[in-house]
């Protein structure tokens, strides 16, 4: 250090200190390859000193990297440096709060004020010390809460096509849980629809305790998929403080699209459908980073867009199996006016047995069987070919399944508690037997 007679000190250190810098070599469309540094997978360098991007693939002699921007203007020759902005910033001031994929604040709120910065590498807890998954979260939702009912640290898909109502399903999540802590990451969305979804569906009463992450469909790759990674080490550091943490993630198929983007520019080899080899594992570790701890609890939530309504496609079928359950929204419903559009016979949850006492099991298994037994039998009602009282059972099926749906209807903002679901149910089965 030292010291001007004008009374300004200098730090000698910092401006003796060598810039380490690298060459654009290459731009390849929506990637570039850099020479002359030694970079690491995940490194985030700048570019031209302002434009920022992520290293997605390195050899001995060069580095492939994907910008967080355009790369319009970009040329070879560009001077690359490294950065040391590999993590990101976490604290209670993010509550409330609109963050773009990188974590940088992007709505008119006041500058953030973090209380740590950490890395996006986090691990996964060891599952001989993760507690139990065995108390009940409240969603708000009666066909969930009473047939597919949610567990501190469980972790479910919502599988629908496009148009269905999964941001409708999730706006009623975050209002109704009883979890303190929501984080609510947005991939892939369109833009118009980002201020309709905070305003209009979340609305102040659910943003309050919630941080918005968003990475809109225009936005490149390697945004996208580092939204969702930045929206799981949030949760992570309030998991951390004790808190228990709903995560929403709309949606884990444009993650994989993503992903498969920036695969297919590192080099990989597409497999089905265009997904590279690492598809599955990259999803895989997401997904087990959701869960219980010794200190709280992330339970996940996670859409995924089933292409052309097709529940086998890759991305599908790899979630379904990582998953604790899945919630399965009807179009036929949808276009029937019943929403939520849940089929809850195609849906199912698998810490039922967990958080749910035998008369709550026994009632949402007796309202599966009637409405199973009317749903197998429609198109003969429907055509004539059933003559009432032939079948006692399904008599009494035909005449509860309306009732039954209509309490499985709920309006966007009416959230109910799980108690009440339960009561609801019953008294649309005590209302037949009185009525017999």
């Amino acid at each position: 250090m030292l010291t001007l007679p004008t009374g300004v000190t200098v730090d000698l250190d910092a401006h003796c200190r060598p810039t380490i810098s690298g060459r654009l070599h290459e731009v390849l469309g929506s990637h570039a390859v850099v020479h002359g540094l030694e970079l690491a997978v995940g490194d985030v360098v700048s570019i031209d000193g302002g434009r920022r991007a992520e290293v997605i693939a390195s050899t001995p002699d060069a580095a492939t990297i994907m910008p967080f921007g355009s790369l319009d203007g970009v040329r070879p020759g560009s001077p690359v440096e490294p950065t040391s902005a590999r993590g990101v910033g976490v604290g209670r001031a993010l509550l409330g709060r609109v963050l773009d994929g990188t974590g940088r604040p992007i709505d008119d709120g006041p500058p953030l004020r973090f209380e740590e910065r950490v890395t996006l590498q986090f691990d996964a807890p060891d599952p001989l010390r993760r507690p139990l998954v065995d108390e009940a979260l409240t969603s708000g939702v009666r066909a969930i809460d009473a047939l597919l009912p949610l567990a501190k640290g469980q972790r479910t898909g919502i599988f629908a096509g496009s148009g269905v109502g999964k941001s409708s399903l999730l706006s009623m999540l975050v209002r109704g849980t009883d979890a303190p802590i929501r984080v609510l990451a947005l991939i892939g969305e369109r833009g118009r629809e980002v201020r309709e979804f905070i305003d209009r569906d979340l609305g102040p009463e659910g943003m309050a305790n919630t941080v918005v992450l968003v990475a809109t469909a225009d936005q490149p790759a390697i945004v996208r998929r580092r939204t969702a990674f930045v929206a799981t080490r949030i949760a992570e550091w309030f998991r951390d403080q004790g808190e228990d943490v709903l995560l929403l993630m709309d949606s884990v198929t444009r993650f994989c699209m993503a992903h498969r983007e920036i695969g297919l520019a590192a080099g990989e080899l597409p497999t089905s459908r265009g997904y590279p080899p690492t598809t599955a594992a990259m999803l895989s570790t997401l997904l087990e980073r959701a869960g219980t701890s010794c200190t709280g609890s992330i339970t996940g939530i996670y859409t995924v867009l089933v292409e052309g309504d097709d529940a086998n496609e890759p991305v599908a079928d790899t979630a379904r199996s990582l998953l604790d359950g899945h919630i399965v929204l009807s179009r036929e419903l949808a276009q029937a006016g019943h929403f939520p559009a849940i089929d809850v016979l195609a849906s199912a949850s698998r810490v039922a047995g967990a958080v749910s006492d035998d008369d709550e099991l026994r009632l949402a298994a007796e309202v599966r069987r009637l409405l199973a037994l009317e749903d197998e039998n429609r198109d003969l009602v429907r055509i004539g070919a059933y003559v009432a009282g032939q079948d006692p059972e399904l008599d009494r099926a035909l005449r509860i399944g309306p009732a039954l749906r209509g309490v499985l209807r709920q309006d966007l903002r009416g959230p109910a508690t799980r108690t009440a679901a339960f009561a609801a149910l019953e008294s649309a089965l005590r209302l037949e037997e009185l009525r017999r």
